[in-house]
């Protein structure tokens, strides 16, 4: 069985532009602040879509990872 894929936030990077959020919200969400938080694991079936929100990202502040540990 593969590793899940998961999305990790460069915060450096990260602006908030939530366009990651808009393209993928079932794994991520808003913070009060208007910064993406991650709420689990990519499904298989959401990971092309977890592909276009990275690539979209403006920033390049996401990565997709896969791992069986959370990102810390």
């Amino acid at each position: 069985m593969s590793e899940p894929t998961r999305v990790v936030v460069d915060w450096v990077r990260c602006d908030g532009h939530a366009i990651c959020v808009e393209l993928l919200p079932e794994v991520l969400e808003l913070d009060d602040w208007g910064f993406p938080m991650v709420r689990g694991p990519v499904p298989a079936r959401l990971e092309r879509l977890a592909e276009r929100a990275r690539a979209s990202c403006p920033s390049l502040a996401l990565r997709l990872v896969r791992s069986a540990e959370p990102p810390r």
